[in-house]
């Protein structure tokens, strides 16, 4: 080594860092610059416990496994890539795998003792026999395993009515919790401004239909009109001198029991100094019936299945719309109830015959200024053995698949468990028996009648039986069903006063197709308009059904 090499000057010189030392705390004396350093954002509510955990123990919380995450996720900063090829690594394990001998009938005696117990598959082995139409239903629903504790498919995302644009403004979220609590006391029956329409007598014969002597659904060729409340002649007339609150029977029973509903709705209210139009939009489906709309498994076929939500409301209005019909007498030679003013959707230009129907106007005092005037729809009516009529709500429940639905089967439990096969449509179909209860009363029904009607075949939608009827006091079905008419009002009265607070113009409740909760929407005047939508206003105009179903069965536009 030569001297140059080993001089102390040869290598590089050593500096002392300057070390800080703090007198008054602790921590840096001056303040420091991280800019370019890593930095992970953390939140105060981060639990910092394995910091100080120092034993090296791999034990991970079941029940909280994530209890030291960051609410933001881990982040790349610090995170560590090892590059190198380790494909060539193997370990070398020269040690056997020692096999326990085989014994001949080891378990024989186990399985001698559970002789006439069920064998194998009984109750002491553990496990749930399944019937082979119990594991095809489960394959159809995605859901066997859901029987061994397995957690099953999401539930299917809904869509809502129609779609929220940018440019509207959200005025209001009301959940239902909160609606659950208004109520509204001292609503008195409705008054009857005017009374219009010819209604059918209700043949009696039907209240003797069981499953033994099933009845044949028909499909009846007659029109339903489903006018909304601004193209309503007779409304249009009242709004000039009575009320501050326009609307139709089905419109209010859809707010009313909002707090039931699931699937999403959507209402258009027109303020117009100081007075409120709620109507539907057109070419909705909001008169379309719901199925199974309440249960724990809704349907949640794709389109083109026959049992798909939209597939099942639309067979369950045509059944709803021709059982109606079907149980009235209506022979050329037999009588009719007509109201003193006729029905004031009929054009001179409509074919066909328009179904058996009477509507009545009526007011009702909402107490502070507001009178809400609505249409109310009676179905038909039936003499009394005292001589007077009682005005008559008729409306059809359907069965599908009882299957599918988690149901019971009608044709083995309608005559001996009535009770039973009610309690399951109430409970898979609570939003539709409370807006047709609610419907019933707004109008003044005497009774509201139900039908059973199922598929003559669980395969074919096109042809059903009636199994049976079932007729109730609305106001004493309402208390079975558990529906308070005060809360009904009072979440009625509450959206009115919300509205009423705001300026003249457009404004759109909608029920959230996934959440329990409705919200109310600030929308532009033209929203939903369209080229020739405008109405003329004259009262003899000629409007069109929404739904009318012909002989064959075919839709009517």
């Amino acid at each position: 080594m030569s001297e140059s090499e080993s001089s102390p000057s040869a290598y590089a010189e050593f500096v002392k860092p300057q070390l800080q030392y703090n007198e008054e705390g602790w921590g840096p004396c001056e303040k420091i610059d991280f800019s370019g350093m890593p930095y992970q954002p953390f939140s105060k509510s981060d639990r910092m416990g394995k910091i100080s955990d120092w034993t090296g123990t791999a034990t991970v919380d079941k029940k909280f496994p994530n209890k030291y995450a960051s609410q933001f996720g881990t982040g790349s900063q610090y995170a560590y890539y090892h590059d190198e090829d380790e494909t060539t690594f193997h370990l070398v394990d020269t040690t056997r795998v020692q096999k326990l001998p085989y014994q001949r009938g080891r378990f024989r005696g186990n399985m001698r003792n559970m002789r006439g117990r069920g064998g194998r598959g009984g109750a002491h082995s553990g496990f749930q026999t399944l019937g082979k139409s119990v594991k095809m239903r489960d394959q159809r629903r995605g859901t066997t395993g859901r029987k061994w504790g397995v957690r099953g498919p999401p539930p299917k995302i809904r869509d809502a009515s129609v779609t929220v644009r940018p440019d509207w403004s959200t005025i209001e979220e009301m959940d239902f919790p909160r609606l659950t609590k208004l109520s509204l006391p001292g609503v008195k029956e409705g008054e009857d401004i005017t009374c219009c329409g010819t209604l059918e007598y209700y043949d009696k014969t039907y209240d003797r239909i069981n499953v033994k002597n099933e009845k044949p659904l028909q499909r009846v060729d007659r029109i339903f009109h489903t006018v909304t409340t601004t193209d309503d002649p007779i409304i249009r007339s009242l709004s000039k001198s009575v009320g501050n609150v326009y609307a139709t029977d089905s419109i209010l029973a859809t707010i009313m029991c909002c707090t039931r509903s699931n699937y999403s709705w959507d209402i258009v209210i027109d303020k117009i100094q100081d007075k409120l139009f709620m109507d539907k939009r057109d070419n909705t489906e909001f008169d379309l019936l719901t199925v199974n709309e309440t249960s724990v498994e809704p349907p949640q076929d794709d389109g083109n299945s026959l049992n798909s939500p939209r597939n099942l409301a639309i067979e369950a209005t045509f059944i709803n719309h021709n059982f109606s019909q079907q149980v009235l007498k209506s022979g050329p030679n037999e009588s009719k109830f007509k109201f003193p003013e006729p029905n004031p959707f009929i054009g001179d230009e409509e074919e066909g015959e328009v179904a058996s129907v009477a509507y009545r106007y009526r007011k009702w005092d909402l107490h502070n200024g507001i009178v809400l005037v609505a249409r109310c729809e009676h179905d038909a009516v039936v003499h009394t053995p005292s001589g007077d009529h009682q005005f008559l709500t008729v409306k059809a429940l359907n069965e599908w698949d009882s299957k599918l639905a988690n149901g019971v089967e009608w044709r083995q439990k309608l005559d001996t468990q009535r009770g039973g096969v009610l309690a399951n449509e109430l409970r898979n179909n609570a939003c539709k028996l409370a807006k047709w209860t609610v419907q019933a009363l707004l109008a003044g029904s005497d009774q509201i009648k139900f039908g059973y009607v199922s598929r003559a075949h669980v395969k074919d939608s096109s042809r059903h039986v009636i199994l049976g009827t079932q007729q109730f006091r609305p106001n004493e079905f309402a208390t079975q069903i558990n529906l308070s008419m005060d809360n009904a009002w009072g979440i009625l009265r509450c959206i009115i006063d919300l509205l009423m607070k705001q300026k003249d113009g457009k404004y759109l409740i909608m029920k959230d197709p996934n959440k329990p909760m409705i919200r109310l929407y600030d929308i532009p005047e033209n929203t939903f308009e369209t080229d020739g939508s405008e109405e003329s206003g004259d009262e003899g105009e000629t409007f069109q059904p929404l739904y009318s179903y012909a002989g064959n069965g075919n839709k009517k536009n």
